[in-house]
């Protein structure tokens, strides 16, 4: 078997740990870092009048994609190495080409995709994440995604506890070179007085969730991986664990879920198809589970060192024995049926029961 990891150079230790893992269970696995593509990594698609053929060639030497079991879609930076001296329109234009060129290779490969990038686009989108999460009885903060300075004030006054602002898409500032994410941060008394700034960018508001512990649940499969950490023993990571993140490394510890919260996770990730997903949630002093929400391509190395959870061994596992599919289900029954029906007008041989 040939599994084909799609990522970028700089990508965490997640990959080499997954790496690690089909090697030993005696499996090929083949990287593509997509940000080498195309200044350095070669693809080429071929469909003549009675074959086809899609090659992939880089210093690891050269695959074809009609050869791979499975996909892991994990990252990609397609054509960050394309000289930045090169002419802005004309760079643009070739990491846009680059990319649909990659998309359309990656779709025609007829193997297991940990996940389909179709599936994995409708997924991101958090409003739906929460609107199915309520469907299904997950409990979820009260949510306001505005522009809106009027209902920001009025939902300010709903949520007595607090409210807290933050961004739907992963977003940073750049400056000298430097990333600076925008973290979540609480809504104080001055800033409802200025919100001008939705007239440029809408925001997303919920109410304040007191926090007994922080959750991260890795769900790969049917395999759930639950660890907790302790953000509220840091003032400055109590709204977002994440600003203290590298200190917290090594705080957080295996935790187990309530079988109902179980599978209420699994009917979320079931709804989106996903086989794998990296959800976060609190705990709270009252012993709440709150759903805030799922990362189709979420990390989760940090918690193999600890606390020492096997993730990489799962998602290695599923792709190399992928599960079967609802359409496979569907068709297999389908053939089961026709089978059985078959069967019903098939003469008995002499001599039979």
């Amino acid at each position: 078997m040939t599994v084909l990891i799609i990522t970028h150079s700089q990508d965490t230790d997640s990959i080499s740990m997954v790496m690690d893992a089909i090697a030993a269970r005696g499996s090929q696995v083949f990287r593509f870092d997509t940000n080498r593509f195309p200044t350095e990594v070669r693809l080429e698609v071929y469909y003549g009048k009675d074959t086809e053929r899609i090659i992939l060639n880089s210093e690891q030497g050269k695959l074809d994609l009609q050869e791979v079991s499975a996909v892991w879609y994990r990252r990609i930076r397609m054509g960050e190495d394309i000289p930045k001296t090169v002419n802005s329109q004309l760079r643009n234009a070739s990491i846009l080409e680059s990319r649909v060129t990659v998309h359309g290779a990656i779709a025609s490969i007829d193997a297991f995709h940990l996940d389909p990038l179709h599936i994995i686009r409708r997924a991101e989108h958090k409003q739906l994440q929460l609107k199915v999460a309520r469907e299904l009885g997950i409990d979820t903060p009260r949510t306001l995604i505005t522009n809106n300075p009027d209902a920001v004030i009025q939902f300010a006054r709903e949520c007595e506890p607090g409210t807290i602002a933050k961004m739907l898409s992963s977003f940073a500032i750049y400056e000298e070179d430097k990333e600076k994410v925008v973290f979540t941060n609480p809504v104080t008394s001055e800033d409802l007085i200025d919100l001008n700034g939705l007239r440029l960018c809408p925001m997303t508001f919920q109410e304040l969730i007191p926090k007994a512990l922080e959750l991260r649940v890795t769900v790969v499969g049917q395999q759930i991986f639950t660890a907790s950490v302790d953000s509220q023993q840091f003032e400055n990571a109590r709204h977002d664990w994440r600003r203290r993140g590298l200190v917290l490394l090594n705080a957080w510890k295996p935790y187990r879920l309530p079988k109902d919260v179980e599978r209420k996770l699994l009917k979320l990730m079931a709804y989106f198809g996903l086989n794998y997903g990296a959800i976060d949630m609190i705990v709270t002093p009252d012993g709440r589970y709150v759903f805030l929400e799922v990362n189709p391509v979420g990390e989760f190395f940090w918690l193999e060192h600890c606390p020492g959870l096997p993730i990489s061994q799962a998602i290695a596992e599923i792709l190399l024995k992928p599960p079967i599919s609802s359409q496979d289900k569907w068709q297999m029954t389908e053939e089961v049926k026709q089978q059985k029906s078959l069967t019903r007008w098939i003469p008995a041989p002499m001599g039979s029961e």
